[in-house]
């Protein structure tokens, strides 16, 4: 899944994907560099996506950062717990490519606008 997840990803435009094998994983990759995106599931060895989610949410460096969680777990209870955890989209597997292409997009896209609206030089012009 990780691999189809990529080449998606990649086929639609982003340029630097990182991978990692599970969640213990993606959090020693996190503190390296911000990501412009974090694609997760839930269902995880180690650490599953919504204690990664949480923890970025609690971080000063990625709180912001978007995250889509991917997963088969398609209940709405689990669907609910993702985005009060703070998910920006929640898509359940198996689904198109296209859809998460766009989801990735409209999830940058929106994060990017916020930071926009923030920084300093853009408040103080309005």
């Amino acid at each position: 899944m990780r691999s189809f997840v990529r080449a998606t990803l990649e086929d639609g435009g982003f340029a630097d994907v990182t991978e990692a094998a599970n969640g213990f994983e993606a959090l020693r990759l996190l503190p390296r560099e911000r990501y412009d995106l974090v694609v997760t599931d839930i269902n995880m060895p180690d650490i599953h996506g919504l204690e990664l989610l949480s923890f970025m949410r609690k971080s000063e460096v990625h709180a912001v950062t978007p995250v889509i969680i991917v997963s088969t777990e398609n209940a709405q209870r689990d669907r609910e717990r993702g985005m009060a955890l703070g998910a920006n989209a929640y898509l359940t597997k198996p689904f198109d490519p296209e859809a998460l292409r766009a989801t990735a997009r409209r999830v940058v896209e929106d994060a990017q606008k916020r930071a926009e609206g923030s920084s300093p030089s853009r408040r103080d012009k309005q």
